[in-house]
């Protein structure tokens, strides 16, 4: 790979981590695409990480990320699974057959123009039936924006997106999408419901040979394959699909990092009782299975609680999203996923996925919590001493990890990224002689103003800090869900009327946080109140009764992992 990349394979498992790929892929792409006069400078982050370069059957070069991804049956919409950019004709199987022949064909689903779009933007049909992609400048990414002539691109609208692949703008690699055939995505008939069910999936030789033949045409052309990451659904049956996926690579790619990204959509509703009952056992499963064989477990959610009790999802100061919304949801812990990812894809001076994971997961804490200050509320007259003294001594970030409020909580290891902001805000612009404010004002780089601020937050804790001058990428299909925002995120009492977000300034931090003894605690309670008689149906999926007694123990451990001082003294 170009530049020594130290290179991450993505699992992408269920329908809803679909939704947070979808736009986690459209954001890499926008950052590859971005004009040539973008103020950010090129080249902090590596795109090889997460990308891989191959050729067409004709030679055109192409760039796709390095995926794996499976869903089931009916969730490509119009999409199809093969992809777009390596169609022939030519390749369609000959029928050799010469007797009588019928003909069965599935319903096809209507064409989305996005994605017709899409493909006439970056691709020909020819007369002779080959696909011929337009040039790749660089070798990275569709061709470069230009301003004049070019047509302005369908942009799907929420009322029309149905499934993720709806508004994906990334073309995949044939090898990337896995569909799983025997459960369905639509209807209530067939569905993929419970943990066991998940886990049985790889049980079988056509699913995992796929999987595993997948596996090793991604890894094999790896020169330094750091790791996988695993974004993967907790509240259905995905979970034990991705707890048998990550066990199979800590089996066959032993001493390589794993991260898992544990996905819940929310808000659920109180009335659908036995898919709550279901959410809280295949969330349980999950996170101890998936634990059990990753380097490090996150749970995502914009929702207040992991438990059966429904919270409200969480706020966001500068945000205004329906939480009802998978795209909506899906783009905001896309954007947080693309921030606290940023250490294992630096250009210059990595972190490894090993090494992030060993700062974050001792002691056994191996599940640890997300945040992010979504925009982050820089305004164009302060810098970065400013806003954060502004911040006080409150929680900086909104959790993403459903534990409930964080305040009074300890942290004991946490890794921080702020993205986003020009090189003069970085440090006080006070003129000599004037007063400082803070210690922060006294600060000589941006570095040692972000690093200062945390020892002051959390004294004794472990850190570790990044400070990037490339915001995030917000750009359409990204919905729009900013108030006050000029076109690079700066907070705005009227921003210029017209004006798109392009891109925002964000902070987003991971966390070893004792919230999780009570969240974990709290799930483990919720669940030994149930009656599983009642659920009998789940425990058929393929869960044994001391399956569920041993989960419930190692739950309870897990939790107790993340007993602070202040917890023993409430007990």
């Amino acid at each position: 790979m170009a530049g020594g990349a130290r290179e991450v394979l993505t699992l992408q498992l269920g329908h809803f981590a679909g939704f947070v790929g979808a736009h986690w892929w459209n954001q890499q792409d926008a950052a590859l695409c971005r004009p040539t006069d973008a103020k950010e400078p090129p080249g902090e982050l590596c795109p090889d990480v997460l990308y891989r370069t191959g050729r067409t059957l004709h030679g055109q070069e192409t760039y796709t990320p390095r995926l794996i991804l499976m869903d089931l049956k009916g969730s490509l919409s119009s999409l199809k699974q093969e992809g777009g950019l390596y169609r022939d004709k030519q390749l369609d199987a000959a029928i050799a057959w010469q007797g009588k022949l019928t003909t069965h064909k599935e319903e096809l689903y209507p064409k989305n123009p996005y994605l017709q779009d899409l493909l006439s933007a970056e691709g020909v049909l020819s007369s002779d039936g080959t696909w011929r992609v337009k040039s790749i400048p660089n070798g990275k990414g569709p061709p470069p924006f230009t301003n004049a002539g070019t047509p302005k691109p369908v942009i799907p609208t929420e009322g029309s997106i149905r499934v993720w692949s709806d508004f994906l703008r990334v073309h995949l690699h044939p090898r990337s999408i896995c569909m799983i055939h025997k459960y369905n995505h639509d209807g209530e008939a067939g569905r993929l419901e419970a943990f066991g069910q998940g886990e049985s999936i790889l049980k079988e030789p056509k699913y995992l040979e796929e999987l595993e033949d997948r596996l090793h045409f991604y890894v094999e052309e790896c020169d330094y394959l750091q790791g996988f990451q695993i974004l993967c659904d907790l509240h259905d049956g995905f979970s034990g699909l991705g707890a048998k996926a990550a066990e199979l690579l800590q089996d066959e790619y032993s001493g390589r990092g794993i991260i898992t990204w544990g996905l819940l959509p929310g808000p659920y509703r109180p009335g659908e009782l036995q898919k709550n009952i279901y959410r809280l056992l295949n969330t349980a499963f999950g996170l101890v299975h998936l634990s059990a064989h990753s380097s490090l477990v996150c749970p995502l959610s914009l929702g207040g609680s992991l438990g059966l009790r429904p919270e409200p999802p969480v706020s966001f100061p500068l945000l205004q999203y329906d939480a009802a919304l998978p795209v909506h949801c899906g783009a905001i812990l896309a954007t947080a996923l693309d921030t606290v990812t940023v250490p294992y894809r630096l250009r210059s001076s990595p972190v490894s996925m090993v090494h992030l994971a060993d700062m974050l997961n001792f002691s056994g804490k191996k599940v640890v919590t997300a945040g992010a200050t979504i925009p982050f509320p820089l305004v164009p007259s302060q810098s970065l001493p400013d806003t954060l003294m502004q911040l006080g001594q409150a929680t900086p970030w909104t959790p993403l990890s459903a534990c409930g409020d964080p305040s009074g909580t300890c942290c004991f290891a946490q890794s921080v990224v702020l993205r986003g902001l020009d090189r003069a805000r970085h440090t006080s612009q006070l003129t000599p002689g004037t007063p400082l404010p803070s210690p922060l004002h006294a600060c000589t780089t941006g570095e040692e103003v972000l690093a200062q601020y945390l020892q002051q937050q959390q004294p004794r804790v472990r850190s570790s800090s990044h400070l990037l001058l490339t915001p995030c990428r917000v750009v359409p299909p990204y919905p729009y869900l900013f108030s006050r925002r000029s076109q690079h995120g700066l907070l705005l009492d009227a921003p210029p009327a017209g004006t798109a977000v392009e891109s925002i300034p964000v902070l987003g931090a991971l966390c070893s946080s004792s919230s999780l003894c009570r969240a974990l605690g709290d799930l483990a309670k919720d669940l030994s109140k149930l009656d599983l008689r009642r659920w009998a149906s789940f425990m058929d999926a393929g869960v044994e009764q001391d399956d569920l007694e041993e989960m419930l123990q190692e739950l309870r451990n897990l939790a107790q992992c993340y007993e602070s001082s202040n917890d023993r003294l409430v007990d």
